[in-house]
């Protein structure tokens, strides 16, 4: 009778079957967390592969493969802090699908041991990472058109100006691969552009607005061409070798553009014999020790014609004569840095500052649509809006309201230049 009471009770039946169910129900919940464990194992080695790949970049295409993988290994090693994985390796593989262009393909591995998933008959998780980084080294030409102007004298403005295009020199130095994967050229300006009396003989040059204005007449109470020559008088051309090395800008449109010289009078540069000559100009190279010592010896003079000094520094970028830099390249990057401190107030036919600006804008717009990389600096004073606008966009634009910070900008500048050396 009491067996048979037992038999057909069922209070508490459930309970020894939820015993048995809590077994690997605890095992499933265990795995989690141990697969939570490996999860932000593996994101920590992504991180430390993202790292390694980026560090490696620099110096890869230089290293044989037995070299790069001991780098890789060394790198990853001293970045990957997780004493809880175990066996943990990265690989490396190098693959160069072009000139110039590069992929680093990285791959890491590891191991970490279980707790609660060896209820499940597991010990261990596995886990995999991969990181790839593409990038192609490239070539710089950059040209400096820096205002060497009477105004640059006030407030530290040029010697602070020397200082940062020191630093700017030195930072595209450590950054240059090869020698002449990095040049510059250096173009202060005034109203003129200096481009050295070497060139006195030079068939890009028009000498007749010099030759009008420097020369003697046989009635000498008379001191120009025309006046000389309408009295009756003969005049006479001085030697060109008198002549400081100044010119001034080309026949419109040419003074907006990089035509070739040669093309006609009208793409020549006007010789002339300006009282506020800047230093001579430099065209491209890497000559560090030259480009130093052009900077020691810009000296502030004279007024501001920006068009000019921002045409010569295209001109000298430009494959063709009269400077023949090196022609346009996937694997070449032509910038220009434009800093100046004052308005427009001179050029070869006018003193009004909207008209030059003119001009200036029209330049601009022609470098940009040639594709060079236009950086505008704004020292203390000038023409914001011209300059805003005159940048390749906002953000190459900068402001300068005290002398002392133009080392900071260009530092940024220089990094940014380093930076276009990593094209991804």
């Amino acid at each position: 009778m009491l067996f048979a009471r037992f038999i057909k009770n069922r209070d508490g039946g459930a309970a020894p079957f939820l015993a048995l169910a809590m077994l690997p129900l605890m095992g499933f919940m265990g795995a989690a967390v141990d697969y939570s464990r490996a999860n932000s194992a593996r994101t920590a080695m992504q991180s430390a592969l993202d790292a390694t790949a980026l560090t490696l970049s620099k110096t890869a295409q230089n290293m044989a493969a037995g070299e790069l993988s001991g780098k890789a290994t060394e790198v990853f090693t001293a970045l990957f802090d997780r004493p809880e994985v175990i066996d943990a390796s990265v690989g490396t593989e190098f693959l160069s699908p072009q000139d110039g262009n590069f992929i680093l393909k990285l791959t890491g591995s590891g191991k970490v041991n279980t707790v609660f998933s060896q209820l499940l008959g597991q010990s261990q998780i596995s886990f995999t990472a991969k990181s790839e980084v593409l990038w192609g080294i490239k070539k710089l030409n950059l040209a400096l058109a820096l205002d060497n102007t009477g105004s640059m004298s006030s407030s530290g403005k040029m010697s602070a100006l020397k200082a940062a295009a020191h630093n700017l020199l030195n930072t595209l130095k450590d950054a240059e691969k090869t020698p002449g994967d990095i040049k510059v050229s250096i173009v202060p300006f005034a109203v003129d552009v200096n481009v050295g009396t070497d060139n006195v003989s030079a068939t890009w040059i028009d000498w007749t607005d010099w030759e009008a204005a420097n020369g003697t007449c046989s009635k000498y109470w008379y001191s120009s061409k025309s006046s000389c020559q309408s009295n009756g008088g003969t005049w006479t051309p001085k030697s060109h070798s008198v002549w400081k090395g100044c010119v001034n800008d080309r026949d419109q449109n040419n003074d907006v553009l990089n035509t070739p010289t040669g093309s006609g009078a009208a793409t020549k540069y006007r010789a002339h014999q300006a009282s506020a000559c800047p230093t001579a100009m430099v065209p491209l190279n890497h000559d560090w020790t030259a480009l130093h010592n052009k900077v020691d010896a810009m000296t502030p003079t004279g007024n501001t014609n920006v068009t000019i000094g921002l045409q010569m520094a295209w001109q000298t970028l430009s494959d063709h004569a009269p400077f023949n830099a090196p022609a346009p390249a996937p694997d070449l990057d032509k910038v220009i840095i434009l800093l100046t401190d004052g308005e427009n107030t001179q050029n070869r036919w006018t003193s009004s500052s909207s008209v030059i600006d003119a001009r200036t804008q029209k330049a601009c717009d022609n470098v940009k649509a040639a594709n060079i990389k236009l950086y505008t600096v704004r020292v203390i004073n000038g023409d914001a809006t011209l300059l805003q606008n005159c940048a390749t966009n906002p953000t190459m634009y900068y402001d300068v309201d005290q002398a002392d910070e133009l080392n900071g900008v260009f530092s940024s500048i220089a990094q940014n230049l380093a930076n276009l050396r990593i094209a991804k």
